[in-house]
């Protein structure tokens, strides 16, 4: 039986929080609905003290001379593992069609979204990565036209995130975040046309714009604060579990940091090792916070109750530092990514080895995978069948009509039947059917 040996703080704690997002996102919404660009310029000003605006070619070509050559290779390095494992991902994927009787034909097309955008991060960290992600899978699926936003940072575009955006393969730049952002790429203003899908993480209020917007556009998925979930055996490195669980508490103070072990030495060790930590940390003051609320450690009796944990617990990271870690990925259900092994670690999925970093947070590996580029792609069907074919499934089509009563289903059967030589079971059975009620 699971033994929590540090809990997170109560779920009731942050409901009251997310009823605020609620309500603050759906009033800026209603407004931009209402007001267009004006209210995505007030917002901008509001919150980022920021003019938004498109960049121009030549304000990006300027952009980039700023960044240095190390930092561009280091970026086009990244953007080709991602590129080349969404390639991958791709080719894994067909069209199809074949003949499920004489004369039947039923296929189905992969056909790229015509227009996304992509929120790229700015806030505390700018987050250059996500651009990859998001920009270099879309254009990898066919996407044809890829609006990318991002905030100013401390007063101005960032250029390594610019930088990234651009040669990802965007469209139109936009300086614009938050909620604004979201809004203008989702309902579309004077200045920038509505999208067709929405992608891409941020914060709470980011999410919370999609989640509201979902329906008027298709999204990725919701993404709520990052998660990490360490799973270790005895064998595991307790200096390495601490280092791994804090790399990523560090994205914010909502981040949960979980630990499963079935050692009690680990157990019993972590928290120590956390604190030692935490004192050299240069990011202690968001990590500590989310360690403390939202950080976890439980002890299992076998490798087996592991995974029955791991998958309640439906984490968007999951590294398994165990002696075995190919038993989780044979047996777990329930993850965004799986690390395994002690050599990988959740910070190469987040910023280069090629997968993408875009994830089911929130339980949402449950019923969902990632981001990848797949999502961007509509599987949509077609039939095509002969004239013998349409009286053979006709028929059958025609009698399964009425016995749910839908006889404009029904004479939609009966036409082809009596056009392509079937037998005539067109209005006068209706007629017989219903006055025999």
């Amino acid at each position: 039986m699971a033994t929590h040996l540090k809990r997170r703080i109560a779920k009731e704690v942050t409901d009251e929080l997310d009823r605020k997002v609620r309500k603050t996102v759906e009033d800026i919404l209603d407004d931009v609905r209402k007001r267009g660009d004006a209210a995505i310029h007030e917002y901008s000003r509001k919150f980022d003290k920021w003019q938004p605006r498109k960049l121009s070619r030549s304000e990006i070509d300027s952009i980039l001379s700023q960044v240095s050559p190390q930092t561009l290779a280091d970026i086009r390095f990244a953007q080709a593992q991602i590129r080349q494992f969404a390639e991958h991902q791709k080719a894994a994927l067909r069209d199809i069609e074949v003949e499920t009787l004489p004369g039947v034909k039923l296929g189905h097309r992969n056909i790229p979204v015509e227009s996304v955008g992509c929120y790229v991060p700015g806030g505390r960290y700018p987050m250059v990565a996500s651009a990859h992600m998001s920009i270099v899978t879309a254009r990898t699926a066919g996407v044809s036209r890829i609006v990318a936003c991002t905030p100013p940072n401390q007063g101005a575009p960032h250029a390594e995130t610019i930088a990234a955006m651009a040669l990802g393969g965007a469209d139109e730049i936009w300086v614009l975040g938050g909620i604004q952002a979201i809004a203008a790429m989702g309902i579309g203003t004077q200045s920038i046309r509505q999208v067709d899908m929405l992608c891409g993480p941020g914060n709470a209020y980011v999410a919370e714009a999609k989640r509201q917007l979902y329906g008027r556009v298709g999204i990725d998925l919701l993404a709520g604060p990052t998660e990490i979930l360490v799973i270790a055996d005895e064998s595991a490195d307790v200096e390495m579990i601490a280092t791994d669980l804090l790399g990523q508490a560090e994205h914010g103070p909502t981040s949960p940091a979980i630990c499963i072990t079935t050692s009690r030495r680990i157990a019993e060790t972590l928290e120590a090792e956390i604190q030692r930590q935490l004192q050299v940390l240069p990011t202690a003051d968001v990590a500590g916070v989310a360690w403390r609320d939202y950080g976890e450690i439980i002890l299992v009796e076998s490798r087996e109750e592991a995974v029955k944990e791991a998958d309640r617990v439906a984490a968007e990271h999951v590294e398994v530092l165990c002696a075995d870690p190919r038993f989780f990925l044979q047996k777990m259900r329930n993850y965004g990514a799986l690390f395994l092994g002690a050599e990988t670690n959740v910070s190469y999925g987040d910023k280069v080895i090629g997968t993408n970093h875009t994830l089911p947070t929130l339980g949402a590996a449950r019923y969902t995978g990632g981001l990848w580029v797949g999502k961007f792609l509509k599987t949509c069907t077609y039939q095509q069948i002969t004239p013998e074919a349409a009286v053979k499934v006709g028929e059958y089509c025609s009698r399964l009509c009425a016995i749910e009563r839908f006889w404009g289903h029904k004479e939609q059967a009966d036409l082809r039947l009596r056009r392509y030589g079937g037998q005539n079971v067109g209005l006068g059975a209706r007629k017989e059917t219903t006055s025999a009620k």
